[in-house]
């Protein structure tokens, strides 16, 4: 591998580049417009976009493309050259500020979830200068967000870039008031990436893997996880090969790529990248996933970002790591080491604290998705229900704050928040939960219901929503107190004691603990059908509206896009499902079949026994029977559904009819697979794929 600081960063028109190629005065102009998010002093764009394209061609780059991210739930581009004519036959190269600034893709085609009509078309791109600008296959690609001719967000980068300005407004209220100097607050993401590799010829062979990204067939093999020799294992060479060839192609973009690991289940594996600020993050992570394919293709695999590709081992997930850190280098999340310091960081904790509790439904709605609905809740991922982690100390710290009682012996007099019987918190000294669905880890809380392919825009534009609005609530009580220290003393044990509910420090996996959350009142949104209402409920139009990052338009067409991609999901799968069993499954079973039927009949006529043969053809019989008419029965409602208009309805059709006749139809697949011989089996199986180094 070269030099890697000398890689890293290479294809980036970043600071550095930047401060070497623009006059001064349009590299202030524009760090000022990174720093502080606002708008960029559009005389300067023609400047910046010459530069850009000097150093992009200098990098060997041939085309230019706004890089925007629909709600297609991946990245979209369209290139267009330099090359401008001469009038004499000859060419050179341009690339202006007009071309830099905004772009007219057609936005007819892309989800819009009712915004657009097919003949409307018009779209726009607009630069997002707050990102750097990188080259991709010899094309510079800039970020940039993606409205409708009306001006409605068609894209998940707009609405997380106003939900970052809107916790930057309401944090700098309250740290006003505790005199912590800041000029811009911003959260901070880390997301770790869990992903399958497979041989990718055995891929190729496996309709279901190539249209539906998992399989829908498959009999468990002799071993699975179950030995734990996988996690943290020594990784392959094979493997190694891919992962270095990965860091290469992410750190020449900018991206920390930091650790790489075996994970749980066989062929898994994970990514987890150093800390960044969350539209960074997200455009890098969109970026991981797609090198990660591409990369995964140059050494012969595929990469699988599934929720669940396999059945009967772990699926994949995404753990957003989620802060909120000052542009002065204070992390709010973190404990301090002064009364002032403690008590600013519990009122930010008991922001999130309520945040969750009062948004729980918002949270499950930002992980719903079809592939999810396998993975949570299988005592491998959190469950659908919300919950916090904050360990045992924290929350007898809360505990004691609650009810002006001593923490420990060593504290003797009553806790009072902002004066100094505050005692100095414990950092980072509580065991972690792996099974809680939002846990904190010290200076940061791991949001670990994502699926693995999901863009980590959607849940850090809820969080950041909601935690901006508790914050809110509390600068407005506290800006009008009388007397600062009683009033957040009793805001802090008043939030404590109304939400400490959220609060779930045990196994979450356990079937008590769904009892128990029952019991607290605590949301149990099974299913994607089941969450995506919520997010059209009257109390969350209001808190989107309130902070500008939806209008109640766009929050009404974002739900028809997500319940319309969970039954386009379903349908593909249900169909994929029948396709495979009619015209591999049945043919290949009834083949064997038919062998061992001769067999036995050959060993009649030689007066040979050939119970064997009997008894495997009359199961082999009996279950492609049942198979074939679960096939029926599959294709019947698949028709029904259809006949559906409304969209909901059909999403409940989907959950309740549609997939309990795939899991019977998979049933007498897999038990077919079991008694069919090697060589007649349609394509590769577990064993093959998870097992393939």
């Amino acid at each position: 591998m070269k030099n890697i600081p000398n890689v890293f960063g290479s294809m980036v028109f970043n600071d550095a580049v930047m401060k070497e190629r623009l006059p001064k005065e349009t590299w202030a102009a524009l760090k000022r417009t990174m720093k502080s998010g606002r708008s960029l002093d559009k005389s300067i764009a023609g400047v910046v976009a010459n530069a850009m394209k000097d150093w992009a061609i200098e990098k060997g780059a041939t085309h230019f493309t706004h890089w925007f991210q629909p709600m297609t739930g991946v990245t979209a581009e369209k290139h267009d050259s330099f090359i401008s004519p001469t009038g004499d036959g000859a060419v050179i190269m341009e690339f202006s500020g007009k071309e830099l600034v905004k772009g007219e893709p057609d936005a007819s085609s892309f989800p819009s979830g009712g915004l657009r009509a097919t003949f409307e078309a018009r779209g726009y791109t607009a630069w997002d200068p707050t990102a750097y600008a990188f080259i991709k296959d010899n094309t510079l690609c800039i970020p940039t967000v993606f409205c409708s001719y009306g001006g409605e967000a068609l894209d998940k980068k707009t609405p997380l870039l106003r939900s970052m300005e809107a916790i930057n407004r309401q944090a700098l209220r309250i740290l006003k008031l505790f005199g912590t100097e800041a000029g811009r607050v911003t959260t901070t993401v880390g997301p770790e990436q869990e992903y399958f590799l497979i041989d990718r010829e055995l891929y190729k062979q496996r309709e279901d893997l190539v249209l539906c990204g998992r399989t829908l067939f498959g009999a468990k093999p002799p071993k699975g996880q179950e030995m734990e020799d996988h996690y943290f294992g020594a990784i392959k060479p094979r493997v190694s090969a891919f992962m270095q060839d990965l860091n290469e192609e992410l750190w020449k973009l900018g991206i920390l790529a930091k650790t790489e690991h075996n994970e749980v289940a066989p062929a898994q594996h994970e990514l987890a990248p150093i800390f960044t600020n969350t539209n960074t993050a997200t455009d890098h992570n969109q970026l991981t996933m797609e090198i990660m394919k591409r990369t995964a293709q140059k050494h012969g695999l595929a990469c699988l970002l599934h929720e669940k590709p396999f059945a009967g081992v772990n699926g994949s997930g995404k753990h957003n790591n989620w802060s909120i850190s000052t542009d002065t280098g204070i992390n709010l999340l973190e404990p301090g080491d002064s009364p002032r310091e403690n008590a600013q960081f519990l009122l930010f904790l008991t922001a999130v604290i309520k945040a969750v509790d009062e948004y729980q439904d918002l949270l499950r709605v930002s992980v719903a998705n079809a592939g999810n609905d396998h993975r949570l809740g299988a005592n491998e991922a959190p469950p659908a229900i919300v919950s916090m982690f904050l360990g045992d100390e924290l929350t007898e710290i809360l505990a004691a704050i609650e009810n002006d009682r001593p923490y420990s012996q060593k504290d003797k007099e009553e806790m009072k928040v902002g004066v100094h019987t505050l005692p100095r918190f414990p950092k980072d000294s509580t065991d972690r939960n792996r099974t809680s669905p939002f846990a904190f880890t010290g200076n940061k809380f791991e949001f670990r219901m994502l699926g693995s392919t999901f863009s980590i825009s959607g849940p850090n534009i809820i969080l950041n929503t909601i935690v901006a609005e508790e914050l809110s609530q509390f600068a407005d009580a506290l800006e009008s107190a009388e007397d600062f220290n009683s009033a957040l003393h009793a805001l802090i044990q008043k939030t404590i004691r109304e939400h400490k509910r959220i609060i779930f420090n045990g196994n979450n996996y356990s079937p008590e603990w769904v009892e128990e959350a029952g019991k607290r009142g605590l949301l149990n949104l099974r299913t994607t059908a089941d969450a995506l209402p919520a997010f059209i409920a009257d109390k969350n139009i209001a808190l989107f509206t309130k902070h500008k990052i939806f209008t109640a338009t766009e929050m009404h067409s974002r739900y028809e896009i997500l319940l319309e991609n969970y039954c386009k999901t379903l349908n593909i799968e249900a169909q994929t499902m029948t396709d495979m069993i009619r015209k591999k499954i049945l043919p290949a079973v009834s083949a064997y079949e038919r062998e061992l039927c001769e067999t036995a009949l050959r060993k009649k006529d030689l007066a040979l026994p050939a119970g064997q043969e009997t008894k495997t053809a009359a199961a082999i019989s009996k279950f492609a029977d049942c198979l074939y008419e679960q096939t029926e029965r599959l294709e019947e409602a698949l028709l029904k559904a259809k006949e559906l208009d409304d969209t909901k309805a059909q999403a409940d059709y989907y959950r309740d009819s549609i997939l309990p006749l795939m899991a019977e139809a998979r049933s007498s697949a897999d038990m077919l697979e079991l008694r069919t011989g090697e060589k007649y089996w349609p394509f590769p199986t577990y064993e093959k794929l998870l097992f393939y180094v």
